[in-house]
């Protein structure tokens, strides 16, 4: 019933992939609305322009008159009160990543990009490789590009690239989203624990990954790191696909990065028929050199060709909140950056120490995945914090004692500060000109962002630290 739908209602329709699958559908014809108790840009604000109506919360009068197809977001549970009236009042409903799968790929050349790390810079990476080698491709991420200024596009070709979570699908499906995409290319980035909320541990993620392997045809490619032991693992229960390697280290690999300058931003890439490029670009850290190999690799697989890679990667201009520069208000820079796992913030933490200026490197870290929230990677985050000068924690509401166990265990100079408004002082008062500031969170961080590049502004510069 619900593939002949004309009013699609979305619940959960601010989260990346849901906002994305929104304008998809709007633009494809549907009369899109939806709902969302957590509203904040930058999606609110792609919402908003395509003139997509949403509302504040869950009540069940946003059913009314009902709709002809409910499009269920993973955050939302049993017990939700529009949830309840979908169910009781028999209305269609599906999953986000099962109506995506049906409705919009099964048609196309998919590439999707997966990995505990840099999902959405791969995947924006590969998107404009293929737009600027004139392809024209549909894509949906978890983020917005700088490049295209939105997060999704139905395209004018055959491909579609697309962000590919391992998180579950629904309360109803508990397979990761990505088994719905059946992808032919496939980018296997990285992988460690996460989502402690859902996984018991590795071995479970990893049985998940196979999930995906599975439905990728022999007549595609999988691209993956040349070092993981838990890709090894993966593809030891079997892969039926041809399997293209990159890194930076080992001989053996088949696309390789070699950084030319400390924080990589002139780097070059080798081919496996041994052609080179050389590529000076915006992006800074190691990380994103693996990104932009594993974009290459994808790439280059549906004909893109090297000089043409080269070009495209020069001309990438990031993401928002991936490491992005918000101001230098007073002389300090200010970024934001979505890291939310402690490989994550240790990335960005190391790749701004290598900025080249001499100031210090202060970090703002909001805990707000529920992995984080639960205390999952407690161990991991002091050494995360390594390169930081100093660390101001944001003690959240319902926050458990997470952040005592990691001050006791940490030598970097940090602090825990409950209120959004002494936290801006705090940081406005310990920042100087020359210093970098980057705020981390996955969140809205209640305002921050804003609060901070204001009273930055409005500061008196200093004569000195005294």
């Amino acid at each position: 019933m619900w593939l002949v739908a004309t009013h699609i209602h979305i619940l959960g329709i601010c989260g990346t992939f849901m906002g994305g699958l929104a304008q998809l559908a709007q633009a494809q014809g549907y009369r899109v609305t939806g709902s969302d108790s957590h509203v904040y840009p930058p999606m609110s604000t792609q919402l908003k322009r395509a003139g997509i109506q949403v509302y504040e919360g869950y009540d069940c009068e946003q059913l009314d008159p009902a709709p002809d197809l409910v499009v269920v977001g993973n955050a939302l549970s049993r017990g939700n009160p529009a949830v309840e009236a979908v169910l009781d009042r028999g209305i269609p409903y599906v999953s986000g990543p099962q109506w995506l799968g049906e409705q919009l790929l099964a048609d196309k050349w998919v590439l999707a990009v997966s990995g505990t790390h840099g999902k959405t810079t791969t995947t924006s990476i590969l998107a404009w490789l293929l737009d600027y080698a004139g392809m024209k491709p549909g894509f949906l991420v978890g983020g917005v590009p700088e490049n295209f200024g939105l997060s999704a596009r139905l395209g004018e070709s055959d491909f579609f690239v697309i962000e590919a979570d391992e998180y579950d699908t629904a309360f109803f499906d508990k397979r990761s989203k990505f088994v719905h995409y059946r992808p032919r290319t496939v980018v296997l980035g990285n992988l460690e624990f996460d989502h402690g909320d859902i996984f018991p541990d590795l071995a479970a993620i990893e049985r998940q990954f196979h999930q995906l392997i599975r439905c990728v045809p022999g007549n595609g490619q999988v691209i993956r790191p040349t070092l993981s032991e838990a890709f090894d693992r993966v593809l030891a229960l079997g892969v039926w696909t041809p399997v293209v390697t990159f890194d930076s280290v080992s001989d053996e690999s088949d696309w390789q990065f070699k950084a030319l300058t400390p924080a990589g931003e002139s780097f070059q890439l080798r081919s496996p028929s041994g052609a080179k490029c050389t590529v000076s670009w915006s992006m800074l850290g190691s990380h994103n050199l693996a990104n932009a190999c594993a974009a290459a690799a994808a790439a280059h697989h549906v004909g893109v060709p090297l000089a043409v890679i080269g070009e495209g990667l020069a001309t990438f201009s990031g993401v928002k909140r991936r490491l992005e520069l918000r101001g230098k208000p007073n002389g300090v820079a200010v970024y934001d950056d979505f890291a939310h796992h402690p490989t994550a913030i240790a990335c960005t933490l190391e790749t701004l120490s290598l900025r080249g200026d001499e100031g210090r490197l202060i970090a703002v870290i909001e805990l707000r995945s529920n992995s984080m929230r639960a205390g999952f990677h407690a161990h991991e985050l002091p050494d995360a914090i390594r390169h930081a000068d100093q660390v101001f924690w944001y003690q959240s509401s319902g926050l458990d004692d997470t952040l005592e166990r990691i001050l006791g265990a940490s030598s970097t100079p940090s602090e825990v500060v409950a209120d959004i408004h002494v936290l801006t002082e705090k940081v406005a008062t310990a920042a100087t000109p020359g210093d970098a500031v980057v705020i981390m969170s996955n969140g809205g961080f209640s305002g921050f962002h804003e609060l901070i590049l204001t009273r930055l502004a409005a500061s008196t510069p200093p004569t000195g630290r005294g």
